[in-house]
This record gives C-alpha cells, sequence and structure tokens, in this order.
C-alpha cells in the first residue's frame, strides 16, 4: 500500500497544504503503508525552484519523513509525452488552436476545426518538445471525449474518504455538453491530467489521499488510467482549510504561508491547532 503528497511549487505551502500532507502521511502511517512525496512542477510557467527547496524546508519543520529520491515531474517530460502520443496514434487524441477568448465567445474545439491534423506529424511535434527544458506546442491538444467514452467500458472508482465515500459511476461526470479536455497545454507541452495519474501509475499508488476541492477531477483522472490500461488507485477526499468568509486557502494567503508562520515564531503544534480550527 503506497499513497503520496504532491505538491506544486507555484508558490510558498500554507496551512491547508499542511493538513494535505498530514492527511497522506497519516494515513500511510496508519495503514502501515509507504507515502512518497512527489514534485509536480511540469508548469514551468509557474513554478520556481525557491517554492521547491521552500516545500522541503516545510515538510522537514513538520516532522514528515520521506522516502528518497523525490520525483520531480520536470525531469520527466517526455514520460508525459508517450501517453499522449499514444491517445493520437489511435485517434482520441487532437491540435486544437483555440484560445481561451475564443471558447468564451462560444466556439467549440472538434477534430476538424484545424486542417493539418496529420497524426504522425503532430506526435512528431509534440514529442520533440518534450526533449526541451521549458516544452511548449504551436497548438494545445484535447482529448476527443466522446470517442474515448466510446472505446471502453464501464468506469468507476471508490472513494473511502470522509466526504464522497462510496462507489462512483464517472461516466455520470460527464456531459454531452462538455468540453473536450486539454491532454497537453500549449505553453507547457503537457497537463496535470496526464503526468499525476502517469506517475500514480509509475510509482504504483494505491491509495490517493488528497483534498475534497479535487474530487471532481477524478472522473477524468479515471478515464485517462483506463484508457492507458493502468489500474486505477483507491481514492480518499478530505476537508479543506478554510477561511472565516468560508473559502478554501490559496497560495495567495501569504499570512498563512508556513514559512511566515514559522519565522513569526509559530511551532508545528500552533500549526496542527490552526487546522483543527479552520477545517471543514
Amino acid at each position: 500500500m503506497r499513497t503520496r503528497f504532491a505538491p506544486s511549487p507555484t508558490g510558498f505551502l500554507h496551512i491547508g497544504h499542511a493538513l494535505a500532507a498530514k492527511e497522506a502521511f497519516d494515513f500511510a502511517q496508519a495503514k502501515g503503508a509507504q507515502c512518497l512525496l512527489r514534485i509536480e512542477d511540469t508548469d514551468h510557467t509557474r513554478c520556481k525552484e525557491e517554492f521547491t527547496q521552500s516545500i522541503y524546508a516545510d515538510l522537514d519543520w513538520l516532522g514528515f519523513d520521506w522516502p528518497l529520491p523525490v520525483r520531480v515531474q520536470s525531469q520527466y517530460y517526455p514520460d508525459y509525452a508517450k501517453p499522449v502520443s499514444k491517445l493520437i496514434d489511435r485517434g482520441l487524441a487532437y491540435p486544437c488552436e483555440l484560445t481561451r477568448k475564443d471558447i468564451k465567445e462560444g466556439k467549440r474545439p472538434h477534430p476538424d476545426n484545424m486542417k493539418d491534423n496529420n497524426g504522425s506529424v503532430i506526435r512528431a511535434e509534440l514529442l520533440k518538445s518534450a526533449q526541451q527544458d521549458r516544452p511548449s506546442l504551436p497548438f494545445a491538444l484535447r482529448l476527443n471525449l466522446p470517442k474515448a467514452l466510446e472505446t471502453i467500458g464501464p468506469l468507476s472508482f471508490e472513494d473511502i474518504g470522509p466526504i464522497h465515500k462510496g462507489i462512483h459511476d464517472a461516466r455520470e461526470f460527464f456531459d454531452q455538453n462538455d468540453l473536450d479536455p486539454v491532454i497537453a497545454r500549449k505553453d507547457i507541452g503537457c497537463s496535470y491530467m496526464i503526468a499525476g495519474p502517469r506517475d500514480d501509475w509509475k510509482q504504483e499508488i494505491s491509495h490517493v489521499v488528497r483534498g475534497a476541492d479535487l474530487f471532481n477531477e477524478t472522473p477524468l483522472q479515471v478515464l485517462i488510467q483506463a484508457l492507458m490500461g493502468w489500474p486505477t488507485p483507491i481514492y480518499y477526499h478530505h476537508g479543506l482549510v478554510m477561511n472565516e468568509a468560508g473559502e478554501k486557502l490559496s497560495k495567495r494567503n501569504l499570512d498563512t504561508a508556513l514559512q511566515s508562520l514559522r519565522d513569526a515564531g509559530q511551532t508545528p503544534e500552533d500549526i496542527w491547532d490552526m487546522t483543527r480550527a479552520f477545517s471543514k
């Protein structure tokens, strides 16, 4: 049995991350399992090395320990291009040049939107990009959602957490009006929706312990797992740390950044008191 804590270094960790880390590490300890640390830094437009180093320092200060080496995703871009390449080969992924503005104006992604939709050319562009330190593409790549759903049978996942406990039919979360999801962003050449499930498979993650705010991302990740033949982990979605307005904390809440709290003289036990006081 194995789980993971997988933060993205787009800012300093805050007390919400402290709770997420505690949930993952405590879950592993209670089950006699292992909790890995993974750095999900594929978004080179936002992630910074100083934030990665701060993650290590914050978790060490909180008293957590993890196996080495840590998997740092930005070192493995080719690993995340390969699954997308396979989806292109199967006719399940296509290039898209639509911008957010285009979509806001009512244009919808579709495999026929681009005249030059040669699979071998698109795949070569993707694999070439993945060899760069900071990958990017001349287009985004999207999953043909209706076609993907047609290629697989029953699709379900189990959640054993306190909020969404039960067996869920992942198909019920998809709607015919859903936009085809991006599986390789134009600006970074990959996506969280591929990299996360791919590494869960690679690292033999049996249980995904994470915040309830990520629950709605689970059906698409389960679909990706099914398409690629990767096993679906058991999920455990826990509560979140909320501010007084009932809003989830973000990395913009610098007053709750662990580094700032530590510098102000707070102790790890003070942090756990905060998580208990504001968890919902």
